[in-house]
């Protein structure tokens, strides 16, 4: 069937509806629209059998749907109305929602039903559960959707009926998820923070400024007066509740009249000149008997199996975090374990450099270079490492650097959730992290090919038939970390394992001979500079859009990675 998707952005749940329509052989164009007229327009020009909203946040016009069978995907349960209805579901601590998919008509989600299937809400940042249980409904319900109209049997359901009730909520505003340091106990404060990660944050004032708070994890172990702040950890800041603490990763500073968008970063970055002296606390040794308390990079064992997870918000690696997280692989390879698992528990893997810290650097080209040199040395310690064996677990999405970081390992393990996009094109980069060495190894010369010029995103299945990845691990996103751990545990006491290890440094050593790793990272980086070090090229324009979040043309199938 032929099936245009219209979204406001093309975020992390259009990309993922766009590849599994595509999975399932529909031809499917996609187009970011910005106005009623932009909508209109792509109809005229696609032509299409069926239109798909996976995130439309103004409505379709009256003479599109009366035409057309357009399908809306609601972010909650039949019934629930309104822009905030995840906002919502988390500021009043729901533990279960839904994904409702309705035909667009004159009221906003009140359309009949085609599908509506419900998800859990496990205590996590909305982001996160966007990206992760509510995408997995979502996925399901527009599936189910399609079916039932390409079948042409299926009568939707109209809302309202006997039993059924409708809950219209309006948008959640700043004065209700205002914090009360004085009041609010550290439940309360992380139910807010998290209710608004990623947009739109919770406005604060600290330290004479005005600030959007984003991301949130408790402590127990800090304590202070209520407000105050207490220590900094890894660009994160930590502040006193009424019971307890939370530590706080990122800040964006409210909108001056007439001066540029802000953007988030790290905390201890836009306070920077502000911070009263505070200690910098590393992360407890033993973090599972300290109590709740955060930290992005986290080492354990079990057995023969060090697990060295790691978790930075949106995905984004800086300079410092690749520098931290290569300092932390090079301890977990100096233990005695055969395997060593990284990734994160869920949600993101990594989508490679920071373009937002980037774009906030007194010089970006310069900051340009060097992160891309951090992570490049990220992925060689992988790729050189001949001692044991190595797995990526990618339990949620992955772009540009952060997939080519997973293709360094030996196996790949890949949530079947996840949404992989394997290239660099979309904002104006060659790439780098040994793409070229390791892509086509993993997929062959014209795969890698295609991959990078179609910069098309693909589900965890489309990568495992490409052999991209080697294993997908179909469950919930929060039973990842726990079937990751069993796999590798089997992993490291399978008897091919110790033969595998051995036969390792053989097979870097003849690969180095016939042609050194350097030589790759040379080549990469000699395009890369060109890039970074020329003003007019495309990808500073672009990296400045998607950084400050600019409403440019409408573009067709495409866009970086976004939450």
């Amino acid at each position: 069937m032929h099936i245009l998707l219209v979204a406001s952005a093309y975020n992390s749940l259009t990309q993922r509806v766009h590849a599994e329509l595509r999975d399932r052989r529909h031809t499917v164009a996609v187009e970011v629209v910005l106005d009623d007229a932009s909508v209109r327009d792509a109809v005229h020009r696609y032509h299409p059998e069926l239109v798909v909203a996976p995130m439309l946040k103004s409505a379709i016009p009256h003479d599109v749907w009366a035409a057309h069978t357009c399908l809306i995907v609601h972010p909650g349960p039949v019934g629930d109305r309104g822009p905030s209805s995840l906002d919502w579901a988390i500021h009043e601590g729901a533990t279960s929602w839904g994904v409702t998919v309705l035909q667009a008509e004159e009221e906003m989600d009140a359309g009949a039903v085609w599908a509506s299937v419900p998800c859990v809400l496990p205590p996590a940042a909305k982001s996160d559960l966007y990206r992760n249980e509510v995408s997995d409904a979502a996925v399901t319900a527009v599936l189910l959707a399609v079916d039932r109209y390409a079948g042409g049997t299926y009568a939707p359901r109209p809302q309202g009926g006997v039993g059924e009730s409708v809950h219209e909520r309006p948008c959640l505003r700043q004065g209700l998820r205002r914090i009360s340091w004085e009041s609010d106990s550290t439940e309360s404060v992380v139910r807010k923070l998290r209710a608004a990660d990623s947009q739109p944050g919770v406005l604060d004032e600290l330290l004479g400024g005005e600030w959007f708070l984003h991301g949130g994890h408790a402590e127990d172990a800090l304590r202070g007066r209520p407000g105050d702040l207490l220590a900094t950890r890894a660009g994160a800041i930590c502040r006193a509740t009424t019971d307890g603490a939370v530590w706080i990763p990122q800040l964006r500073k409210r909108r001056e009249p007439g001066k540029p968008a802000t953007f988030k970063l790290p905390a201890t970055t836009v306070l920077a000149g502000r911070l009263p002296a505070l200690p910098e606390i590393p992360p407890p040794r033993d973090m599972d008997q300290q109590g709740r308390t955060w930290a992005d990079i986290r080492y354990r064992e079990e057995g023969q199996v060090g697990f060295l997870s790691f978790s930075f918000p949106g995905g984004a690696m800086s300079t410092a975090q690749c520098r931290r997280l290569l300092d932390a692989y090079r301890l977990a390879c100096a233990r005695p374990t055969s395997t060593l698992v990284l990734g994160c528990a869920r949600d993101f893997f990594s989508n490679g450099i920071h373009l937002n810290v980037i774009e906030a650097a007194a010089d970006p080209a310069a900051e340009s270079w060097a992160n891309l040199n951090a992570m490049d040395d990220l992925v060689e310690a992988v790729l050189t490492t001949t001692d044991r064996l190595v797995v990526a677990a990618v339990g949620g999405n992955a772009a540009a650097g952060g997939v080519m970081l997973a293709a360094a390992a030996d196996e790949v393990w890949c949530r079947a959730g996840a949404v992989l996009n394997p290239h660099y094109r979309l904002m104006g980069l060659y790439g780098s992290e040994y793409w070229t060495y390791t892509l086509p190894r993993r997929v062959g010369a014209d795969v890698a090919r295609r991959l990078t010029e179609e910069a098309l995103p693909l589900t965890a299945t489309a990568a495992l038939r490409l052999g991209l990845v080697d294993r997908v691990v179909d469950c919930a996103p929060q039973d990842f970390a726990g079937e990751v751990t069993r796999l590798a545990s089997r992993l490291a006491v399978f008897p091919a394992t110790g033969q595998r290890i051995a036969a390792k440094k053989a097979d870097r050593e003849r690969a180095e001979a016939t042609r050194p790793l350097a030589s790759y990272r040379e080549e990469e980086l000699t395009r890369m500079r060109r890039t970074f070090s020329d003003p007019a090229a495309p990808y500073h324009a672009l990296r400045r859009a998607f950084v400050r979040k600019e409403r440019g043309e409408r573009t067709v199938a495409g866009g970086p990675a976004d939450c």
